[in-house]
């Protein structure tokens, strides 16, 4: 799958959003891409979450032991991923602002790759890669749908994206005047 199939299926579902826009990583963008709206979607999410295994399967070779999905956005994708590639999904979430694996444990040494929706600045893979690290688990690569930042993200291991999608994105003291002049909308779930 190219990443015109993605943004087709992106499309398809309604979810390329046009306007002003505040991401969860705080910048502010002209496009958002609602998944919830694909995620709706359970036919939608099986094609691009078993290409996205394709990938994973052919970057990281072995098995992996676990697929972990950063809560709220990787769950989804995290859970249908480890579904095409037999291993279990988890997930991470936050308590007292930081990820934890408050619901399930792995075992040192486990082979894990982190399973998220869209990647525009790579925090909540970097926040999940730090803790599992500090559970003594192996993160052998991170997986996406859409990397919104076109391999610019430093997320500390490799990252496998199903699609690259360069959008814009701008600090809040940084942008364009026709941005700028549109109402915004915050409709990421970090500080929720």
């Amino acid at each position: 799958m190219n990443t015109d199939e993605v943004l087709s299926i992106f499309k398809s579902a309604g979810a390329v959003l046009e306007g002003h826009f505040i991401l969860t990583s705080g910048l502010h963008s002209p496009v958002f891409l609602q998944k919830a709206r694909v995620f709706m979607h359970p036919d939608k999410t099986e094609m691009l979450c078993r290409a996205l295994a394709e990938r994973v399967r052919d970057a990281v070779g072995e098995p992996v032991d676990y697929c972990v999905g950063p809560a709220i956005g990787g769950l989804i994708p995290a859970y249908e991923t480890a579904r095409h590639l037999g291993a279990p999904a988890i997930w991470v979430e936050r308590e007292d602002g930081k990820f934890r694996l408050r619901r399930f444990e792995v075992e040192k040494g486990a082979r894990v790759v982190i399973i998220e929706d869209i990647v525009t600045t790579g925090l909540s893979i970097r926040e999940t890669v730090d803790c599992m690290r500090a559970l003594g688990a192996e993160v052998v690569a991170a997986a996406c749908l859409i990397d919104r930042s076109a391999g610019k993200a430093d997320i500390g291991v490799p990252l496998i994206a199903l699609a690259e999608y360069e959008v814009p994105a701008y600090p809040a003291d940084a942008l364009p005047p026709e941005l700028a002049a549109l109402p915004t909308v915050k409709p990421g779930s970090r500080s929720l």
